[in-house]
């Protein structure tokens, strides 16, 4: 069975580009969201294998959407994106329950082997 992914960025491109490099890798991308608010509601909805995140959005930030998804499943698989020069967030983000993290822009094979670590 593919894995079951959530892609959350407020950049429609970068939701695009993760997609694009997971669909060819076997997974299934069974939603996106543009700001932590509704990726919130599509893990409640979606309950996904996996959460890809990235931490500047606006209305609710993603360090904040990983506590609330923590909170409705403490077993949830997150992993953090985020532009260079964000590593403090990175940190906040991994203490707050993110299993890895991926840097923009993307190399396709880090985001693989990171959703590949996170799920194991």
């Amino acid at each position: 069975m593919s894995k079951r992914i959530l892609i959350v960025d407020d950049a429609a491109f970068m939701r695009m580009m993760i997609k694009d490099i997971l669909s060819k890798n076997g997974y299934e991308i069974v939603g996106e969201a543009d700001n932590g608010q509704k990726a919130i509601e599509k893990f409640k909805e979606l309950n996904p294998d996996l959460v890809i995140m990235d931490i500047t959005m606006p209305e609710v930030d993603g360090i904040q959407a990983v506590k609330e998804i923590k909170k409705i499943d403490s077993n949830s698989k997150i992993v953090m994106c985020s532009a260079m020069g964000q590593q403090a967030m990175v940190i906040e983000a991994i203490q707050a329950g993110a299993k890895d993290f991926i840097v923009k822009p993307f190399q396709a094979d880090r985001v693989i082997e990171a959703v590949n670590k996170a799920i194991g």
